[in-house]
């Protein structure tokens, strides 16, 4: 029978504790929100809506074509122009998602013949990346330099090392100014996924690559999303003009995808634009976590210090962890929860996402009803 296997992958699931729901959640839910990336909390403020419904009664609602036909707008060049100067590059190409921005930036810049180093911590998308790339890859040990200088001592042609800049399960920032130097000992290029760094770290949230002396290196190349701190949906590349050319003309996810919708470049640019106006958002999001990670502890909980805006919190099994979250979405607060496959380590989690928005004592509520429900 066609596709009889997959009651069988089913039935695994269900005796694993591993099985993925979607709950379509209202546009006006009560429930106190530490699962979201909203980290700046920009996804409802009135300039970045404003600058969403503005862009969609200008240019309509969607690109209505690839970016190399129709679908680049005056829009999409503007809001190039201001990623690649407000983070330091050369230039920069917007994606129709960060998971499109990986993709296209490992495999256009890991041709047939190249070695790509990759963190065993990075995300789903840096993987596909490596999976799709013509190079070969090679997984080394998490935030591990020296493991990344070893790897690149075995290749001949051109090699790229791939990580994350904040690790998405625990919150943890790579050695970024130690990965650089293991990559220019051997003439690698170096992509950093910085989508949990945007808008956290850096002067005034100009990212992780910023906050280590990187933005704007000729062989760095970083790519962000617009849907965490930004508030919206996109993702973008940024880099040397020379590497922007290349994913033109190279980029699969580039080349066949329809553009970003005009209403997410104008929500990404509104936000933008706040951020500018205000950058202590960031330094809020850092110390709302770092409050959120000491009050857990104190309460003798597990929980991993963040050097961004992710707090995780461990739980003794995925049964355990799912059970945790659903108990603290009945007190009214909805958590993430991290469970294998997801997690490369197999230990399952809460993970919490501090925003800048909240108060003393919605963050008071949170650790309460966190400490109550725990298994």
């Amino acid at each position: 029978m066609a596709f009889g296997w997959i009651d069988e992958r089913a039935r695994a699931r269900r005796t694993a504790g591993l099985v993925r729901t979607l709950r379509p959640r209202p546009a006006d839910s009560p429930l106190l929100d530490l699962a979201s990336n909203d980290y700046l909390g920009l996804a409802r403020h009135p300039e970045v809506t404003e600058g969403a419904a503005r862009a969609a009664r200008t240019w309509g609602g969607g690109a209505t074509g690839s970016r190399l036909v129709t679908g680049t707008t005056e829009l999409h060049a503007e809001l190039e122009r201001e990623l690649a100067d407000f983070c330091g590059s050369e230039a920069a190409l917007v994606f129709s998602s960060g998971y499109a921005a990986n993709l296209a930036a490992v495999t256009a810049l890991a041709p047939h013949g190249s070695l790509i180093v990759s963190d065993a911590g990075n995300h789903a998308s840096l993987i596909d990346g490596c999976r799709l790339a013509r190079g070969t890859t090679q997984v080394v040990a998490h935030a591990d330099p020296d493991a990344v200088r070893k790897a690149l001592g075995t290749g001949e042609g051109p090699a790229l090392a791939v990580s994350d800049t904040v690790f998405s399960v625990d919150g943890d920032a790579a050695p970024l100014a130690a990965l650089a130097d293991a990559c220019r000992e051997h003439g690698a290029g170096l992509v950093l996924d910085d989508a949990h760094g945007l808008g956290v770290l850096g002067a005034g949230g100009r990212g992780a690559p910023h906050a280590a002396g990187l933005a704007g290196a000729e062989d760095v190349v970083v790519t962000v999303t617009l849907s965490k701190s930004l508030g919206g949906q996109g993702g973008a590349v940024l880099g040397p003009a020379r590497v922007i050319d290349h994913l033109v003309n190279a980029a699969r996810t580039f080349i066949f995808d329809t553009g970003l919708a005009p209403a997410a470049a104008g929500a990404a640019l509104a936000a933008l634009a706040l951020l500018r106006r205000e950058p202590e958002r960031a330094a809020r999001a850092r110390a709302v976590a770092g409050e959120l990670h000491a009050r857990l502890t104190a309460a003798g909980l597990e929980a991993v210090r963040p050097d961004a805006a992710v707090v995780s919190v461990r739980a003794p099994s995925p049964e355990a962890a799912v059970r945790w979250a659903a108990d603290c979405r009945t007190a009214g607060l909805a958590v993430g929860c991290f469970r294998p496959p997801s997690v490369p380590d197999g230990v399952s989690r809460l993970r919490l996402t501090a925003r800048a928005d909240l108060g003393e004592e919605q963050i008071d509520r949170a650790v309460r009803v966190i400490d109550r429900t725990r298994p």
